[in-house]
């Protein structure tokens, strides 16, 4: 897998990196991840912050029936994935948001 990788050898996701940060700026911060393990993949992460991961899909030109969306920790957290091609390198764009529990009319906690 990662064994006998140079830096070199992630010089395509991180120029895919490079070139969203010239164009794309402006838009929310993701948490970045480039990995030996998958060295032509480019992987953006929006922790609590749906609304940073449908900026980013809106301008990287996903279309909103491309993301795949699951839950998980027994339904307490919505997930929403998608995946593009960019500069050469494949991207992954990742959300995950709180679910919040459903108020009841009429109820007292």
């Amino acid at each position: 897998m990662s064994e006998g990788l140079a830096l070199d050898d992630l010089a395509v996701p991180l120029r895919a990196l490079r070139l969203l940060v010239a164009d794309f700026g402006h838009l929310p911060a993701p948490s970045v991840e480039v990995s030996t393990i998958y060295p032509d993949r480019l992987k953006l992460t929006f922790f609590d912050n749906l609304s940073g991961f449908e900026a980013w899909r809106d301008a990287l030109g996903i279309a909103p029936d491309a993301v795949d969306y699951r839950e998980q920790s027994d339904g307490r957290t919505r997930v929403l994935k998608a995946t593009a091609d960019h500069a050469g390198s494949g991207l992954d764009l990742v959300g995950y948001g709180d679910i919040t529990a459903p108020q009841l009319v009429g109820t007292t906690i």
